[in-house]
């Protein structure tokens, strides 16, 4: 089995990879479409702007790779930015158009009409994610309790136009976001599971129990 980390040249990916190696996936890093479609399962992880994200991803040849590997029905895993590119487009810096491989779209906290409190942006730390309207029995939050806590780090948020695909909500000041998604072979993170401590591994170590039951 083998896991592709795909490298866009804008993310720290080392602590992705460490995180596979803790619970025993065998991965590589790579900017190669090629590996990438060979691959059993891939990671898209993001730190960074959306804009430049995707022009690295179109420079490198990955974006036609991605859609691809999603339509052979291979396990995709979006981190972050990962999440938000998968979407049609962002309102960061000007609109810019994503992966769509989801519909909808990114938009920035806003608490410009809070006269009481004023939240920072980006969100920078722990934050409960909670179930919509389903259970995460297979799934890979399986693992993980109404209410865990997972680590963030973020100024925007994705608005699935489609809230079936919605795995799991976070509240951030008056906003109730999309923190997770699930559709088909898709699964994606606002959070960062190799950030949020042993309850961030477990989803980890979920994505590679059901990859070695369906790869």
């Amino acid at each position: 089995m083998r896991v592709s980390i795909i490298d866009y040249k804008t993310s720290n990916l080392h602590s992705v990879k460490a995180a596979c190696e803790q619970v025993g996936i065998t991965s590589r890093i790579t900017s190669k479409p090629n590996e990438l479609l060979s691959s059993d399962a891939a990671i898209l992880p993001g730190v960074g702007s959306f804009s430049g994200a995707m022009q690295n991803i179109r420079k490198l040849g990955l974006e036609e790779a991605i859609l691809n590997f999603v339509s052979s029905g291979k396990s995709l895993f979006g981190i972050c930015l990962g999440l938000q590119l998968l979407f049609e487009k962002s309102e960061e810096f000007g609109t810019h158009e994503g992966l769509s491989l989801l519909r909808g779209k990114v938009k920035k906290f806003d608490f410009s009409n809070e006269n009481k409190h004023k939240y920072p942006v980006p969100q920078i730390g722990w934050n409960k994610i909670i179930s919509k309207n389903q259970n995460w029995q297979d799934t890979y939050l399986d693992n993980c309790d109404e209410g865990t806590h997972m680590y963030f780090i973020h100024s925007f948020y994705v608005e699935p136009e489609d809230e079936a695909v919605i795995l799991s909500t976070s509240v951030y000041g008056n906003q109730r976001y999309c923190s997770s998604i699930k559709k088909e072979n898709i699964f994606a993170t606002q959070f960062h599971p190799e950030k949020s401590g042993h309850k961030g591994l477990e989803i980890y170590r979920s994505f590679k129990n059901y990859l070695s039951i369906n790869v």
